[in-house]
């Protein structure tokens, strides 16, 4: 394999803002051609937006307007330059939100990611995101197309058959969230079978140092990307593992959480990515999501900007077990139950694990009538603790966040 994915890794400074010199205008003509998205930049001029600061002036899209812009105009609210045939696949997000997909090469560019984990042909890639509604399973499988590698298309769940599977073909890496990768390991143990992985591709939840650390004990190099379901790789990490590395398909900024203003450079802000898919051009999309941007360049050679990861959300939304929390859900639980005054979801770490508790206020006792409701309204299970009524703090809170970070 060699080093880089493509040159684009390593560009000069003076070269990668040329060349986004002349792709950028034609980026915001296609998204002012899209109508749902043309509408939110009537009146720019596209010519005149040829760097970062001409970008910084146009308006910021939330997911909210994207989600009003869907219900209007069904299923992409006009964001594509595509209409919904076009598309190899059309995904649903928590929201909902509906997500377009594509069959071209690396249509997310997740293979520069996988690339840098050292994954590439000859290798068997466990892909243990989920294929079902979401998109988190076709990228990654994507991906390993653009690198060569073969998938065993694992989801989620069943570990037993799954850790059979790996034995049986020989997986020699493995893509999903981080602590799912243990259950995977440790269930392998339990059946006294030794997996042939070394490489994880990891997303979709937070890689804990400790949790690092004990899958490179066990041989494993671990790397994490950051990437959504809107738009794809974001950024990631290479074996420097100082930083992660914006993605070469997109523009990042770091703006003050409530607005369109970049901060400076190292303070915390709202992650805002343009992305110059040519197929669903969003422009200016908050992803609710904090980082930071860090000073210089990666040690391993490619010299895009680099930023801190995900450091939490700009809103209460929350990501356990690899999928989002978000207060309007709170908010659905609460209203199926005219006894429940309030509820609050708690986020925690318990052996490298994700868990979820949900602190119900209600003068009933038995936290089982509530478990249906629960997992219909947040998607997942989730430990259920009844509170008397008054009792959880009167401080606007729907979800917490126990877990450290550092």
């Amino acid at each position: 394999m060699t080093q880089y994915f493509d040159s684009l890794e390593t560009r000069s400074p003076d070269q990668r803002a040329a060349d986004l010199a002349r792709a950028l205008p034609g980026q915001i003509a296609r998204a002012m051609g899209a109508p749902g998205i043309g509408a939110l930049l009537a009146g720019v001029d596209a010519a005149a937006v040829t760097d970062a600061a001409a970008l910084a002036r146009l308006p910021v899209i939330r997911k909210s307007e994207l989600g009003a812009a869907q219900k209007a105009s069904p299923p992409f609210g006009g964001f594509t330059t595509k209409h919904a045939h076009g598309f190899a696949h059309v995904f649903q997000s928590p929201g909902p939100i509906y997500e377009p997909g594509g069959a071209d090469h690396d249509w997310w560019r997740m293979g520069r990611f996988l690339h840098a984990c050292g994954i590439g042909p000859g290798d068997i890639v466990q892909n243990c995101f989920g294929y079902h509604l979401t998109p988190a399973g076709m990228i990654f499988e994507s991906g390993c197309r653009a690198v060569g590698a073969a998938v065993l298309p694992a989801g989620t769940g069943q570990t037993e058959l799954q850790v059979r599977a790996a034995v049986d073909v020989g997986t020699t890496a493995y893509a999903g969230t981080p602590d799912y990768l243990k259950i995977i390991l440790d269930k392998a143990e339990e059946m006294g079978e030794r997996l042939a992985i070394t490489r994880a591709a990891v997303g979709g939840g937070a890689l804990f140092p400790s949790l690092r650390k004990e899958y490179a004990d066990r041989g494993i190099l671990t790397l994490q990307s950051y990437a959504t379901a809107d738009l794809g790789n974001i950024a990631y990490e290479s074996p420097a593992m100082e930083g992660m590395i914006v993605d070469e398909g997109v523009i990042v900024e770091i703006v003050r959480p409530g607005t369109g203003d970049p901060v400076a450079e190292g303070e915390v802000g709202e992650v805002i990515v343009t992305t110059l898919n040519p197929d669903y051009p969003l422009i200016r999309f908050a992803t609710g999501d904090l980082s930071a941007v860090m000073p210089g360049a990666s040690p391993c050679g490619r010299s895009n900007t680099r930023i801190r990861g995900w450091m939490g959300r700009a809103d209460q939304t929350t990501k356990i077990k690899g999928m989002f929390v978000r207060p309007e859900q709170v908010a659905q639980f609460v209203s199926r139950h005219p006894e429940v005054a309030r509820a609050r979801v708690i986020a925690t770490r318990e052996g490298e694990m994700d868990v979820m508790t949900v602190r119900v206020e209600s003068p009933g006792t038995d936290a089982g009538h509530y478990e249906g409701a629960v997992v219909a309204a947040l998607k997942m299970k989730g430990r259920i603790e009844i509170v008397p009524p008054g009792s959880l703090p009167n401080d606007g809170k729907v979800i917490e966040d126990l877990r450290k970070y550092d």
